[in-house]
């Protein structure tokens, strides 16, 4: 390759006209104008990297932190409580560790956003066939509702424990449900504001599990051996898994590569991608630190007062506030409140996100140009609809929302592979990502973080279904199941080997810096 910089590649926004007529993430109108992206550059330092500037980090402060909220959704929530009140403080370290692979993948997926100005959803659209691209809409479309209809749930929970069990769980459901028209008020005030309220609600989580951290006082000695020294027994290797498995969400792959479009970025400048790809990767590991900090409390919390008691097996999101109470008490301001304040900014939260990552799975799939509140209403209804059956059917039974919300983890599960290989995939490959596909070292890494996330889910998988699926009809549904489900799998890695865009004649997603 030459070293004039006129013929290096380019990642830009080739062919205009082509994307006018297709479904973007954020009009040119709705984005962040940084401080200085639009500052002229001359020939010899286009591919230069401006120096770091904090408040250009401010600036791009935001999407990673709307990212960390499915590492703290009422999902997590529960999993985080039950391994600590079945495992105490030992798989501290597992949480970490699980956390900054979490961080790598949602790193892979800010890059393919910044670098192509697509979404992953656009992205396989336009690279896999028809019905391959069908089949993982429906996969994305499937670990939403599962992932919604946790967090709906927990919201739910929050509100009955609020109101003193006086507002049932389907009504919270229904108040849940108008969270939509609280993101559509604030998306009309920009993108900022929409940031600054989940900033918020995020604040609450914090302070709401920090408090219960400070009443409970767990030990800070077996906290931090907790952290820095591997453990695991046959006993905790099932929470081990789930621990893992519960902080890597499909939807949340889908939603991070759009949310960084939500700034201008110059793709026609090689400097001014790596300046977005820089700040994006400090902001989102931040965001995953605060995230990391949070789901702590919750476990140590749970570590210090049930681990080892009668009622560790009989925890769960339903009941955690009243064994709260039971055990530490009212003091100031009663615990049990404490938590449902806590659980209520996280359910609310998340659901929000879900309807945000909802409009760009659809939107991106389908090609659909709609306006925001119809897309909005379309993803709350697939939600809430089944949402609301499911409240009116476990209302009266804790171990009935137990085992629904093992099936809801199961059904999440089978989904990943589905987010993950395509990500892989296309962040691997130079037809894609011109000079920032990701390097030797990174795609190793990253596929043997993928294979072990599924791996992991496999084995919950395999244990679930062993437990749950009897007789020979049912064992012969679940086999052809599995069989088309590993077929499909094997096919996204061999389209992951030998790639090669679906559609004949696919124009280059490189350009040269004198074409731009």
């Amino acid at each position: 390759m030459s070293g004039n910089p006129q013929e290096q590649p380019l990642l830009a926004d080739s062919f205009q006209e082509e994307d006018e007529l297709q479904e973007t993430a954020y009009d040119s109108s709705e984005k962040i104008v940084v401080v200085g992206i639009d500052e002229s550059d001359n020939e010899e330092n286009w591919g230069r990297v401006p120096p770091f500037s904090w408040k250009k980090l401010w600036l791009f402060t935001g999407p990673g932190f709307l990212m960390s909220i499915a590492f703290l959704d009422p999902g997590n929530l529960e999993g985080d409580l039950q391994a600590g009140a079945t495992a105490g403080y030992s798989l501290l370290w597992l949480l970490m560790w699980a956390t900054a692979m979490g961080l790598l993948i949602q790193l892979l997926s800010a890059r393919l956003g910044v670098a192509t100005g697509k979404h992953l959803a656009e992205l396989c659209r336009e690279e896999y066939p028809s019905w391959a691209r069908i089949v993982l809409w429906v996969m994305a479309e499937l670990a939403l509702i599962g992932s919604d209809i946790q967090e709906v749930i927990g919201s739910a929970i929050a509100i009955r424990i609020l109101s003193g069990g006086v507002v049932p769980l389907w009504a919270g459901v229904v108040i849940t449900a108008l969270d939509c028209f609280i993101f559509l008020f604030l998306e009309n005030y920009g993108v900022r504001t929409l940031e600054a309220f989940f900033a918020v609600l995020i604040g609450v989580m914090a302070i709401s599990f920090a408090w219960m951290f400070g009443e409970a006082k767990p030990s800070g000695k077996e906290l931090l051996l907790g952290v820095l020294i591997p453990k695991l027994s046959s006993k905790t290797i099932q929470k081990a898994v789930g621990v893992v498995g519960c902080l890597i969400m499909p939807h949340n792959v889908f939603l991070h590569s759009a949310l960084v479009q939500s700034r201008q970025v110059d793709r026609s400048k090689k400097g001014r991608v790596q300046e977005a790809l820089n700040y994006y990767s400090i902001e989102s590991t931040l965001a995953l630190v605060v995230s990391f900090i949070i789901n702590i409390f919750v476990t140590t919390v749970f570590a210090k007062g049930f681990y080892g008691s009668e009622l560790a097996k009989s925890i769960g999101l339903a009941n955690a506030g009243q064994y709260l109470e039971e055990t530490y008490g009212g003091g100031l301001f009663p615990i049990l409140y404490i938590w449902g304040i806590g659980l209520l900014a996280a359910g609310q939260s998340s659901t929000i996100t879900g309807t945000y990552a909802g409009q760009f799975i659809m939107g991106g799939f389908l090609n659909l140009r709609l306006k925001k509140w119809i897309r909005a209403l379309i993803t709350r209804s697939c939600a809430i609809i089944p949402t609301m059956m499911v409240a009116l059917i476990f209302d009266t039974s804790e171990e009935s929302l137990d085992v629904l919300n093992e099936w809801l983890n199961v059904l999440q599960s089978v989904q990943i592979p589905f987010a993950l290989i395509p990500l892989l995939c296309l962040v691997s490959k130079e037809q894609i990502m011109g000079s920032f596909r990701i390097g030797t070292v990174t795609k190793i890494t990253s596929w043997l973080v993928a294979a072990l996330v599924i791996v992991i889910n496999g084995y919950l998988l395999t244990e679930f279904f062993s437990s749950e699926v009897k007789g020979p009809i049912m064992s012969g549904v679940v086999g052809a199941i599995t069989t088309a489900y590993l077929a499909f799998v094997i096919y996204l890695i061999w389209q992951a080997i030998t790639f090669l865009p679906w559609k004949n004649g696919t124009k280059p997603k490189t350009i040269t810096h004198s074409e731009g």
